[in-house]
Order: structure tokens, then sequence, then C-alpha cells
């Protein structure tokens, strides 16, 4: 799944490349599950409730796209697994997995280029809430801090409100939002901290360290366009360069490069981990 660098990547994308753009006309190939409206809007469908609307900004927040229209409503977008934005040539040939396309007023007046949102496992979401309504959405009202924007002294802090293994915490939205198992486990390997340390047994010092980690990790990966260890690709179709500096994530049954000893894949909680037996211990 994106994480924070890559739907940081594709928000600055999208960004360069629709913002202020009119949609003119939006087409539909997405199964029902895939696309919502609030009941509030008159306006009905997914795709009547977004024609005529302008793109006026597009944020983060978490793992989550925010594209603000004009009207006072969001599209608010969450890619899962396997969603892509694309912005191409509308004369390519659309493909069985492009479930929505934007076309633009731009684009019915001579603009070569529209937007579609591409997804193979068709587990990505695209929501359309009216701006009252969009933060009391779940999904959005309940997400922890920004890595980027906490302090050290407020990730302790978060840290000793409870006992729980410190991979898992991390990985919960509610914790911290737009970490995932990528940036948990290289944020943990560099620390030398064994994942399923209890958050409130990892000393201060230890727990500034990993911030610092995070924060040097996460803001590395934006510069190099994010992590492509799957399907991954920006707004342009390129993929991210981050991988290639990975030390512990997806590097299980090859020698740590501090130490020499091979590195682990383990099920903790409901998901992997990878780390170093010898440099990340459990004490």
């Amino acid at each position: 799944m994106p994480e924070l660098p890559e739907v940081e990547t594709v928000v600055r994308g999208l960004r360069e490349t629709v913002l202020g753009e009119t949609i003119a006309r939006v087409t539909l190939q997405a199964p029902p599950t895939s696309t919502v409206v609030s009941p509030s809007l008159a306006r009905g469908s997914f795709a009547r409730a977004l024609a005529g609307r302008t793109i006026h900004d597009v944020t983060r927040r978490g793992k989550n796209i925010l594209i603000s229209l004009s009207g006072d409503i969001t599209l608010w977008v969450h890619l899962k697994m396997t969603g892509h934005f694309y912005y191409k040539d509308k004369t390519a040939p659309v493909e069985k997995h492009d479930l929505v396309i934007f076309d633009f007023q731009s684009t019915l007046n001579g603009n070569p280029l529209h937007l579609r949102f591409n997804d193979y496992r068709r587990f990505g979401r695209l929501r359309v809430f009216p701006d009252s309504e969009l933060w009391q959405q779940d999904g959005l009202k309940n997400l922890g801090p920004e890595p980027l924007e906490m302090t050290a002294e407020q990730f302790v802090l978060l840290c000793r409100r409870s006992a729980r293994m410190i991979k898992p915490a991390l990985l919960d939205q509610t914790f911290v939002a737009g970490l995932g198992n990528i940036y948990a486990d290289e944020s943990l390997y560099y620390s030398r901290i064994h994942p399923k340390r209890l958050t409130d047994s990892i000393s201060k010092k230890k727990l500034i360290e990993l911030h610092g980690h995070i924060q040097a990790l996460l803001r590395r990966s934006i510069e190099l366009m994010g992590t492509s260890v799957d399907t991954y690709s920006g707004v342009n179709g390129q993929t991210g360069n981050f991988q290639s500096y990975l030390k512990a994530y997806n590097r299980e049954g090859q020698p740590c490069e501090r130490c020499g000893r091979i590195l682990v894949r383990e099920k903790i909680g409901s998901r992997s981990a990878h780390y170093c037996r010898a440099c990340q211990r459990i004490r």
C-alpha cells in the first residue's frame, strides 16, 4: 500500500497537472463500492456530483488524498493497495482497470491529456462529501498526528500513553498517520529497536532517535518520489527510487549491512516485520 511519501508524490503530481482545471465529464467503469457520494448532495450520482467543479487544491492527510473542489465539496481518495492516478493522453487505449476517467474543459478544447484512476485490485476508494461533513467521516476524524509535523517531545508523550508493541503502534493510523510497513521497518532498523519492544519500555533518548529517523527517512523518500516495490508509480507513470536504499524492508534472507547476520521476516500482530535479530534485540 502506498505510504506517506508515495501519496505525497501523487499529491504533488496532481497539483502540477490538474490544479485549476474544471471537470467537464466523469466516465465510470468502477464497481459500485469504489465510488461514494454523500446522501446530502442533491446532484445524486458520482459523475453528476463532480461535473462542472473546478479543482482548487490538492492536499494530503495521512495516506488520504483530498481534492478540494468549487462549491465547497471534496473528492476524498484512498489509493489502498494498487490505486494510481495517471495524467495521460486521452487517445491512449482505455485499459481494463481504468476505473474512473476525468475529462476537463481544457481536454475538450485542445488539451490532449486527461486524468485516469487505475486500480487492478479495485480496493481504492473515491468519495465525495461536502466540506462541512468531510472531517466527521470514519477514516479521517480519528487520524493521528502527521509524523513530519510532530515534535520529538510530542512523539515521546504519544509512546508513553500506553504499553503496546512499537511496530503495530507505528502502523496504527490513529496513533500516527501515514506510516506503513516500509517506513516503520526502516526507522526501527536504523534505531536498532526490536519491533516487539513495548512503547513504554523504550528510553526517551531512543524514542527521540526513532522520531528523527522517521522524519529523515520520510523526507528522503519524498525527494526520491517514494518506494516502488510492487506497482506504485507517480501521476506521470514514473516509479520511485527509494527502494534502492532499503536496509530492512523486503530484504529477508539477505545479510544485515551492519553486522552480516541474515535479516528475518516475522509476523507481528497481523502484519510482517523485517529486522535484524542481532542489531535489534528485544530486552
